[in-house]
């Protein structure tokens, strides 16, 4: 089943996020707070034999510059032993569906790695095209190179 995450999800959201990004950048309580008090993420999630198979995090965006707001897919992330069920797909066309419910959202914007084959062949196949974009970052404190 696929559906929006809810404050319960959190303990798993937890466990399913260190999997993706590693350890220490959330607790449960910091998972449960920003899907209770923050109006500018979805997290949609995929449920699978009554445990949390995968997650969908999508930022939306406003700017005095544009009339619709904006929605960037920041995280998409399914267990190892769930993949290859089009879980993923599923999640984003779910997510995609309520931002254009819900806000003014027409267009939708991710970024993906380089050789995340199986990333961009599920983005591709959800109609979203490459940009000729640089993507830049800067962390205060550290050097880049």
């Amino acid at each position: 089943m696929i559906r929006l995450a809810m404050e319960k999800d959190a303990e798993e959201l937890l466990l399913l996020n260190e999997a993706f990004n590693g350890k220490g950048l959330a607790t449960v309580e910091s998972i449960k707070k920003s899907l209770l008090e923050n109006p500018q993420e979805v997290v949609v999630v995929a449920e699978a034999n009554g445990t949390i198979a995968g997650f969908v995090c999508v930022q939306i965006k406003k700017s005095f510059c544009y009339q619709d707001d904006l929605a960037e897919i920041t995280e998409v992330f399914v267990a190892q032993e769930y993949r290859r069920r089009k879980i993923a797909g599923k999640m984003v066309a779910y997510a995609e569906e309520y931002c254009m419910q819900q806000y003014r959202v027409h267009d939708f914007a991710l970024l993906t790695g380089k050789e995340n084959d199986a990333a961009q062949a599920l983005y591709r196949a959800r109609g979203y095209q490459e940009e000729d974009e640089i993507f830049m970052t800067k962390v205060e404190g550290r050097e880049q190179g």
